[in-house]
Order: structure tokens, then C-alpha cells, then sequence
């Protein structure tokens, strides 16, 4: 096992206790955040199928110390799973490190995911030093923190509507030191940002099912230019249509504004379901 990756080691762990054909519907789909493991279970395996494989991943994996199966996709605006305990110590809260930040965290009642972790980085590299912020579904405050600590923002309004998320958020504010630049709020963002229209430099909307919904209040929050990173679930054949598609999307959501936009940049973050993308767009949006 020496020098295999996590990924192809975890693939060897699903063959041998699930068989070839079935571990290809899983390996996939294993996360592994803090020393949780959390397998997300695809349709028709039965979730007792599960309980040895999780007990293989924590002989196996010195490092995981838990390991949960989701049992169903994320929902609601408080963007949670419901999760079936598996093996290991039976808790659900771990420490997450990313980008040389801490964060501490609850599977069962906020969403994380390690596949944004470019993402986080990727946005924090674009901030210029005194820009003012509004993060509109904030979670635990992974990407506020982040970019608080690895740029020179002026402000980050940190917005969730997750009384369990904002908690976690306010603790991890305190934990990485950035309570000078992060204020945490408790709340829909479509109300909150209203006290700061025509305010902010950047905007995230890192909440897919809402993005298209909330676009006007970004809008109104925006300064009279301003970028908004927003990210959305689209369908399509292929990651290049799945950009083309999103982009149509939001031009025609931005055409019912009084703006004019220009997309700086897409890419497709992963892949969640057969020809079905998340996607990132940037887009600087500019009031006339």
C-alpha cells in the first residue's frame, strides 16, 4: 500500500469488501473531512450493504476515525444531509483543515465539501486588499475565512439563514483570529444585504439551488461595478455545454436587469449526477 494515493486506496478497500461492480458505484463518491469519512449512498445499494465497508475504512485508515453514510442529497436552504452512522466513534462533528485555516464542523447540520477547496483558494487569490464583501450562504464560513486570511479585504459580511451553520461560523471567525474582517450574520440574505445595497465589490453565491433566485439582491448589493461569483447546477451532455448552458442561464436572468455583464471566467467544479454539472461563473456585473 506504500505510495497509493488515498483515492486508489479507498477504490481497493470498496473492490474487496463490496466487489468490483458495486465498488464503482461508490469509491467515488467517499469524502473524507477531518477524520470523518462520509460515503454518500447511490441508488440501489441497500445502506446495511455499507456498515462493512465502513468498518474496513477505519481498520484500514488510521486517520479516519469515523465514518457515516448520507443517505440522502442536500436540501433546504440550510443545505444538510441525512446521514447513517457506520462505524468508528459515533459523533459527527470533527476539526477541518484547509489552506492553513481551522475550522470545526458538523456533517449533520452543515454542509461541507472538500471538492470547493480550490474554489476557496481560487476566490481568496482574486480579492484586492480593501475590497468589502457579501458572502451570501456562508456555512461554517469556510470561504469568508479563507479569503480574510490570505487577502486584504476591507470587510466580509458572512450570511447564513442556518442557526447551527452561524454558530459553527461565529467559532470558527474566532478560532482562525479574522474577527476584524469577518462579521458573521444570522438570516436571509435577500434581507440582510439590503443594508448594504450598492455597497459591495464582490458578491459569492456558493449555494447552487438559490443562485438563479437571489441574482437581484446581489444586484442591489453590488457597488455601481462589481463581480459576483455564482455557482448553479446545470444540465448537459459534456462539461463544455454544461458552461454554455449556464452562461445562456444567466443572461437571460441579467437581462432583466438594468446592467450590463461581461463573464470572466467558468469552469465546471464537478460533476453530480449523470449529465448534470456544478458550475462557477464569475461575472462582472456593472449598473447603468
Amino acid at each position: 500500500m506504500i505510495g497509493m494515493s488515498r483515492g486508489k486506496l479507498l477504490r481497493k478497500i470498496a473492490e474487496e469488501v463490496l466487489g468490483e461492480e458495486n465498488a464503482k458505484k461508490i469509491w467515488g463518491r467517499i469524502e473524507i473531512i477531518g477524520d470523518i469519512a462520509v460515503i454518500r449512498k447511490p441508488p440501489g445499494l441497500p445502506a446495511e450493504v455499507f456498515v462493512p465497508l465502513g468498518e474496513e475504512i477505519i481498520k484500514r485508515l488510521p486517520y479516519v476515525k469515523s465514518v457515516w453514510l448520507a443517505i440522502t442529497s442536500v436540501r433546504t436552504q440550510y443545505r444538510i444531509r441525512e446521514h447513517i452512522f457506520l462505524a468508528g466513534e459515533n459523533r459527527s462533528t470533527t476539526t477541518y483543515r484547509e489552506h492553513g485555516c481551522v475550522f470545526k464542523v458538523d456533517i449533520n447540520s452543515v454542509y461541507v465539501s472538500p471538492t470547493l477547496n480550490y474554489e476557496h483558494k481560487r476566490i481568496a487569490n482574486l480579492v484586492k486588499p480593501g475590497e468589502f464583501i457579501i458572502n451570501m450562504f456562508a456555512g461554517a464560513g469556510l470561504f469568508s475565512i479563507i479569503i480574510a486570511k490570505k487577502a486584504k479585504p476591507k470587510k466580509i459580511i458572512s450570511i447564513d439563514i442556518n442557526p447551527q451553520a452561524y454558530e459553527l461560523m461565529r467559532e470558527n471567525i474566532k478560532l482562525n483570529g479574522v474577527e476584524e474582517v469577518v462579521e458573521a450574520r444570522l438570516g436571509d440574505a435577500s434581507q440582510i444585504v439590503r443594508e448594504f445595497a450598492g455597497m459591495a465589490d464582490r458578491i459569492l453565491m456558493p449555494l447552487p439551488e438559490y443562485s438563479r433566485t437571489y441574482l437581484p439582491n446581489a444586484i442591489l448589493a453590488l457597488r455601481d461595478c462589481g463581480v459576483i461569483h455564482a455557482y448553479d447546477f446545470v444540465s448537459a451532455e459534456e462539461k463544455e455545454e454544461a458552461l454554455l448552458n449556464g452562461m445562456k442561464i444567466f443572461s437571460e436572468e441579467l437581462r432583466k436587469h438594468n446592467v450590463r455583464y461581461e463573464f470572466l471566467y467558468e469552469r465546471v467544479v464537478r460533476s453530480v449526477g449523470p449529465r448534470y454539472y456544478q458550475v462557477v461563473l464569475d461575472i462582472k456585473v456593472c449598473r447603468d
